[in-house]
Parts: C-alpha cells; sequence; structure tokens
C-alpha cells in the first residue's frame, strides 16, 4: 500500500472503476488524497428529525418520511412532479420542475430525507425544488441517526455512493495522510493529527469534534496559504527597484492642477505613493476605493512621477470602455493643462492594425510617456523603452499570470493595484498580505445621496410611470437587464425587447436608447455619447454599464430581475448614478426566491456604503465565491474563513512569519513538505515566489 496518497489513483479503489473515475474526476477527485481533501459543503443533523406539523414556514430545514403519492403534471408550460411525504405528525408536497424522470425515482412506500425552503401554497406545506436522497435500510448506518456530510455533486455520482466511498477510503488510507504543519507549532496550538481530524470532518462523532476539526484544517489552510503571500512580499522588498525623485513642489503643483479640490483621502494615497516612489525597492500597492471616490486622479499622479523621472507608465483596464474612460479622463484633466507635455497613447484590441503599429514602435522608443489599455498590452510585441510604473485597474479580474506578464515588461517597476471592490481587512490579510493598502473612503464634496428602494415586479408599472414624470423634467435615467434576449429557459425581461415595448408604450415620446455587450464598440460608443450629450432619455442597457462614462445628470436607475445579479455587481450599477449635486434613486425590481438574494437586495437597500457591501456579499456568499473563479488562492480556502476565523487566521500568519523568516527557501527538515505542498496548491504563486 503506497504511503503517497496522490499516487494512489482512485480508480483502483474498490466500487470505482474507469467510469465512475471519470465522474468522480469532475469533482476534482483523480487520487486518494483529492478524495478525503473533497469536504462536505454543509451538514445535516439526522439525529433527529424536525416533525412535518411543526415546520417553520419561510426557513430552511431537514425533514424525513414516507413517499405517500407521487403524481405527475406534464400538460402545463412548467412540467412538474409532485411527491407527498409523510410522518407521524403531518404531510408535505415536495414539487420538481422540468425533472419528468423523478415520476420513476419516487416510488410509494420509499423512505426519502428532503432539504429546502418550507412554503404555504393553498393551505398545504410544500418544498419547491428541495435536495432530496433516497434511504435505503443497508445504507442506514451512513446516512442516519447521525451528523451527516453533504458533498457536492456530479452527474451519476449520489450523496449515498460518496459516503460509502468516503468511509472505505477513511477506514484504509486516512492513518496514512501526512502533517504538513510542523510539529512544534502543531504542539504550540494544541491541534490534532491530520488523520483524525480528516475523519472528524467527514463522518463528525458529534458537533464539538467537528468545529475542532474544522479549525484544524482551516489553520493549516490560511498556514500555506500565509507562507505563500509572505515569501512573495519577502521576493519583493529584497529586489532593486526604480528609485524615482519625488519632491513637495511636484506634489503640490499635481493637486492644484484640477478645477476641483482633491479629499482628505485622495491625498493621503497620493503621500503613499510618493513615499513608495521614492524608494529603492519596488511599490507594491493596492488602492481601495469606492465607485466614484477618485481612484483614477491618484494612480495619474504616480504616472506624472514616472514621466517627470524619465520613465514610461502603463495602466491596464479590464475593459474597453474603462481603458477609454481612463484615455478620455486623462486627456480632459492633465492633457491641456500642467502636464500637457506627457504624451498618452491608448491601445485596445479594436485600435486600427496600423494605428496599433505606430503605437508599438513609440512605446519602444520611448516617445509614449503612458499607454493606457486592455489585455491586449500583455502581448510580445508590445514593449517598453523603460517601463517605471504600473497600474492595474479592477485587479480582480486578471489572474496572477496576467499581472506578472505586464509587470515583466519592466525591471521591477512600482505596482500599483486599484479595485472599486472594497475589501475587508481580514480578506486583505488573507489573499493581500504582501500589499501596502491605501483607502479613498470619502466621496469628493458636492455629491447628491442615493436612496435605493426594492419592489416586487408587479410594481413595475408605477415605477416606469416615476421614471418618464423625471425624465419629462429632464432627469434622465437607465433601465438595466441580466439579459439581451429573451431566453426560452428564463422567464424574464430581456434588454432588446424592453426597448422596442418602451418606444410604443411607456416611453412614447420619449428618447429612448438600447446598450448592450453584443453591440460592437462604435455602435455602443455612438449611443452612450448621445445620452451623454443628454440627445437621449433614457438608457435601457445590460451589464455592460457596471463600468461606464460618468453623466451627472442621469439621477434614476431602474434594475429589473435584480435578485439576479450579484451584490457587488448592483452596488457597482448603482455607482453610476448620483455622479452630480442633484439626489438620485435606484430602483430594484424583483422577486426573489431564495434566502441569499434576499439578502442581497437588503443589503442594497440598506446602505451605499461598499466597505458595509463587501462585508455583507463575504457573509452572504463566502470567501471562495467573491472575487471568481480565476482569483488564485481564495479558490483553495475549502474550510477556512476569514471573516468568521480572523483569530485562527492570525495566529496561522503569526507562525508563517516565524517559519518563513529562519528559512525562506523552505529547504530545512520538515518545511520540504510544506514546500511540496505548496507547489500542489498553490502552484502559481509558488512559480512567482521561486522565479524571484
Amino acid at each position: 500500500m503506497p504511503a503517497n496518497l496522490a499516487e494512489t489513483p482512485i480508480q483502483f479503489i474498490k466500487g470505482v472503476g474507469p467510469a465512475k473515475a471519470k465522474l468522480l474526476a469532475n469533482l476534482g477527485v483523480v487520487n486518494v488524497e483529492d478524495l478525503l481533501y473533497l469536504f462536505p459543503h454543509r451538514y445535516e443533523d439526522r439525529s433527529q428529525f424536525t416533525p412535518i406539523a411543526m415546520l417553520r414556514v419561510g426557513e430552511t430545514q431537514t425533514i424525513c418520511g414516507e413517499i405517500i403519492a407521487c403524481r405527475r403534471n406534464f400538460y402545463s408550460k412548467n412540467r412538474t412532479v409532485e411527491a407527498t411525504i409523510g410522518d407521524k405528525s403531518g404531510r408535505i408536497a415536495g414539487v420538481w420542475f422540468n425533472q419528468p424522470y423523478l415520476d420513476k425515482v419516487f416510488k410509494v412506500g420509499q423512505e426519502v430525507v428532503l432539504y429546502g425552503r418550507v412554503d404555504v401554497f393553498g393551505k398545504r406545506l410544500q418544498m419547491v425544488v428541495p435536495d432530496f436522497e433516497l434511504i435505503s435500510a443497508e445504507d442506514r448506518s451512513l446516512n442516519m441517526g447521525r451528523i451527516v456530510p453533504v458533498y457536492p455533486l456530479t452527474r451519476g455520482i449520489t450523496q449515498r455512493y460518496l459516503r460509502r466511498l468516503m468511509d472505505a477510503c477513511l477506514n484504509l488510507y486516512a492513518g496514512h495522510l501526512q502533517d504538513t504543519i510542523p510539529h512544534l507549532i502543531r504542539q504550540k496550538r494544541n491541534l490534532n493529527p491530520i488523520s483524525q481530524s480528516i475523519h472528524e470532518i467527514h463522518f463528525p462523532s458529534d458537533f464539538i469534534h467537528q468545529q475542532k476539526a474544522l479549525d484544524r484544517v482551516a489553520f493549516e489552510e490560511f498556514f500555506l496559504f500565509q507562507i505563500c503571500v509572505i515569501l512573495r512580499r519577502f521576493n519583493i522588498v529584497h529586489k532593486i527597484g526604480i528609485t524615482h525623485q519625488v519632491n513637495s513642489s511636484l506634489i503640490e503643483q499635481y493637486k492644484t492642477s484640477f478645477p476641483f479640490s482633491l479629499t482628505t483621502a485622495q491625498s493621503k494615497a497620493i503621500a503613499d505613493i510618493a513615499g513608495d516612489m521614492s524608494q529603492n525597492r519596488p511599490m507594491l500597492r493596492m488602492l481601495q476605493g469606492d465607485v466614484g471616490s477618485g481612484k483614477t486622479v491618484v494612480a495619474f499622479f504616480g504616472c506624472v512621477v514616472s514621466q517627470k523621472n524619465g520613465n514610461q507608465a502603463v495602466i491596464m483596464a479590464p475593459t474597453e470602455i474603462l481603458a477609454q474612460q481612463h484615455f478620455f479622463n486623462f486627456q480632459r484633466l492633465l492633457g491641456n493643462g500642467t502636464f500637457k507635455d506627457l504624451k498618452a497613447a491608448l491601445l485596445i484590441s479594436s485600435t486600427p492594425l496600423k494605428e496599433k503599429k505606430t503605437i508599438y514602435q513609440n512605446l519602444k522608443e520611448g516617445k509614449i510617456d503612458l499607454i493606457i489599455g486592455t489585455h491586449a498590452l500583455l502581448e510580445e510585441t508590445v514593449a517598453f523603452k523603460n517601463l517605471s510604473f504600473v497600474v492595474i485597474d479592477e485587479q480582480h479580474k486578471f489572474g496572477v499570470n496576467q499581472r506578472a506578464l505586464l509587470t515583466a515588461k519592466g525591471s521591477n517597476p512600482d505596482i500599483l493595484i486599484m479595485t472599486a471592490t472594497p475589501i475587508p481587512r481580514t480578506l486583505c490579510l488573507t489573499l493581500y498580505g504582501d500589499l501596502d493598502v491605501s483607502v479613498i473612503n470619502e466621496l469628493p464634496p458636492g455629491r447628491g445621496g442615493i436612496k435605493t428602494y426594492h419592489f416586487p415586479l408587479v410594481k413595475a408599472p408605477a415605477v416606469y410611470q416615476k421614471v418618464r414624470e423625471l425624465a419629462l423634467k429632464g432627469t434622465q435615467g437607465y433601465i438595466i437587464y441580466p439579459l439581451v434576449d429573451e431566453s426560452e429557459n428564463l422567464d424574464l425581461k430581456a434588454a432588446k425587447d424592453m426597448f422596442i415595448h418602451f418606444q410604443k408604450f411607456e416611453f412614447q415620446g420619449l428618447r429612448v436608447g438600447l446598450v448592450h455587450g453584443q453591440m460592437s464598440r462604435q455602435e455602443s460608443d455612438e449611443v452612450m455619447q448621445k445620452f451623454k450629450k443628454h440627445e437621449l432619455d433614457i438608457l435601457v442597457a445590460t451589464t455592460i454599464l457596471e463600468v461606464g462614462i460618468d453623466i451627472p445628470n442621469a439621477n434614476i436607475m431602474v434594475i429589473e430581475h435584480a435578485e439576479r445579479f450579484g451584490l457587488s455587481q448592483l452596488h457597482q450599477l448603482r455607482g453610476r448614478i448620483g455622479r452630480g449635486a442633484q439626489n438620485a434613486m435606484c430602483v430594484l425590481l424583483g422577486d426573489p426566491v431564495t434566502e441569499e438574494s434576499r439578502l442581497r437586495l437588503e443589503a442594497v437597500v440598506k446602505t451605499t456604503d461598499g466597505f458595509k457591501i463587501a462585508e455583507q456579499d463575504l457573509k452572504i456568499r463566502g470567501p471562495g465565491h467573491y472575487f471568481g473563479r480565476h482569483q488564485h488562492g481564495l479558490n483553495e480556502l475549502k474550510m477556512s474563513n476569514p471573516i468568521t476565523q480572523i483569530e485562527i487566521l492570525e495566529k496561522a500568519r503569526e507562525d508563517a512569519i516565524i517559519l518563513t523568516q529562519r528559512d525562506p527557501q523552505l529547504n530545512m527538515g520538515e518545511n520540504n513538505l510544506i514546500k511540496n505542498t505548496i507547489k500542489k496548491r498553490y502552484p502559481h504563486y509558488l512559480d512567482l515566489i521561486l522565479a524571484g
């Protein structure tokens, strides 16, 4: 029996075989170690169930009963299968849409467990599309009468099968798991052996032992990831960077060159950047600021410093429309004033080829001081003469390797990472412990407030009437949809259809425009420019507006099917209004059916503070989904949550700092195992660390 579980293919485990191995691979399980680290995403306490008669309406609960009847209705628009479940106290209906095969799955007399939200339909209790699990006599010891793990699944793999396989592998192989955390640290923190903790995570003996096991694995995840973060920081601060000359007169000249006063937070961020750029090590700073807080003005300061020192700067944005906005803002704010000698260019995918070639040549020869663009900047053909300052905007939309590609075009340039998605301190510590952080937590003076309301979709006509009244008084407005075309599968109003509808009915006589992501850049630009010039009263749009040009007169926004949007996305969209001195109104139209979507809408209504929104987003979704799947690091935190486990995080970070100070190459004793584990879990980060 091989001790290295990562080299034990799952295919050769009893009960798996080639067919099941292919299905398990969809869950990321290729070997035995993968399986043991496939953690439950929730648990059900099946030691005792709530009687059906005692269920609480509106709450998500677990019940167990017997299938009393099952019927199907395949003649309505939504084909349904309905099973009646009963226990000694009462009955409840389970309803599933468009899953006709369930009619053959459910058999009268079978024992079944349901997990879902309890609602009332007419006078009877029901669960709509609940998770279900049929229970057989031979599996009762793993599936009933205990705390039961519930795993992520893929088609062809059931909970019962996965629990049976997990139980067998734990009994055979758990003893071969190696403890990555050094013995002295385990002793210091009173951590159980990893084999014991893994067993308690999958099949907890009770909730106390389960929590101790979860904390043990969370400590390990935080510990390993913090080593990556600390070593990356260590690697950066020991590099020789570009020392820029920055004097107080340049800072003052820059701050007074605008037709408005900078906020205290902007001035503080500029001072932070000036201090970093004066050092002989590369700057690595994150600039956080809410929508409309003036981050770009701060970033332009670094570009000016770079140019004044005879070097070049680059700003990379995730979308063409944002890159264009940065370029136009530069021209508007600095291009014709005190710093008009700074030569800037725009490089995006749709830039004509002939123009691109000219830009490439001028950039290589140092005739361009600042280049603003998108992913097009990462092409091999883009080369700089002397790049010294890099700005990456909306950084979470770029992968680690993409950021590294851009910074590699200079000789250890200063790096400023910007985000309009406010990141709580705990998450900064987890994912960005290698960065210094500046925060712009105030909006420029003279801005109006934004009031946000939530109404069900049936109130849409009254909301449209309000938009019409305001438009007739001169206020422009947005109406946002999650889809461009009507979907056959989702009963949602779509942008194109509603644009035509509005022209004929609610907004007849008003000037209505349409913009969406399937339009060409030229088409969408023309519409946006018309809206900016007030040649349009109302703009119907999709989420392309999440990042867009500033229009101070646009002060009402209606977001339809708001429950379909993410919390940060709703906040970003709302940031398009309230850009002028007038008060603004945001209306969320939607009928949330899940607790998560209800909490999202509630959070947006309660506050316009981006940091509070971010905290709530993390609580609702968890850190692993906060930035999207392409963000390395957070997805590997399977059992740890920096929001709820800050004390564990801080202890793990403390131990990681001590270890890396003693052995930055991870070559001593037990630390080799740490290095090998990191290679498997965080390869992108280790590559960057060891590259230095």
